[in-house]
């Protein structure tokens, strides 16, 4: 899934980028309202998001463009306008949903996969590692075209680790994804949690390999050859 990042200051749209490309997406950034429309003409994005203090304008005024260029583009305001009557019209004027800054970084992303998951967005396509396919819409898990039944955290797991295939999830990042916060565990949880995985994709085939990188994380990959 391709994200638009509509955000004119440099080093909060660095931060917002790292997050979401950490979640999964992929994610390009325009500076201006100008910019983002070039960027729309050339690519085919799932979702964006949007600023509204912008160098040349309310970044409202991108919302009819967008759906005009993008039919089905999810639309999401991020900015620091947060009053009501500001939220009231954000939402009337067409956006799916208003997020004001500063924001809870998991929070996000939850808005961002609930705004996709809505019926009439773009349909989010499985990811596949392996014979291994996650359906991001349903969370249906099947390797080898057989569906198959996960414990509740095994699934967690799996989708923070292959929504980062390839790509080290830290440790720090999948406590919170894995585990509810305020949730009093022990400090090898997750290393249990990453073993029992680990054995049962082993055993049913999956084709992929988790590996452990020691004080940092864990990276899911396809098995090669």
């Amino acid at each position: 899934m391709r994200i638009l990042l509509v955000e004119d200051e440099s080093e909060a749209a660095r931060l917002i980028a790292s997050l979401i490309g950490t979640a999964g997406f992929a994610v390009d950034r325009a500076a201006s309202i100008a910019a983002a429309r070039e960027a729309v003409a050339k690519t085919p994005y799932d979702l964006a998001l949007l600023d509204r203090r912008l160098p040349d304008g309310d970044g409202l005024t991108l919302l009819a463009h967008l759906r005009a260029a993008l039919p089905g583009v999810r639309v999401m305001m991020l900015t620091a306008m947060d009053s009501l009557d500001e939220k009231v019209s954000g939402l009337d004027d067409g956006a799916d949903d208003y997020v004001t800054k500063p924001f809870q970084g998991e929070e996000l992303i939850a808005r961002i996969r609930a705004c996709l998951r809505r019926p009439g967005g773009p349909p989010l396509a499985p990811i596949v590692a392996g014979a291994l396919s996650f359906d991001t819409t349903t969370r249906e898990v099947s390797i080898a075209g057989k569906i198959v039944a996960l414990h509740r955290r095994e699934l967690d797991l799996l989708e923070a680790l292959i929504r980062r295939v390839s790509r080290v999830a830290p440790r720090e990042t999948l406590f919170e994804e894995v585990f509810a916060a305020g949730f009093d565990v022990q400090d090898n949880a997750l290393d249990t949690a990453v073993s029992r995985l680990r054995r049962r994709l082993d055993s049913l085939g999956a084709g992929v390999s988790i590996h452990t990188l020691r004080g940092v994380g864990y990276m899911l990959t396809e098995h090669v050859g």
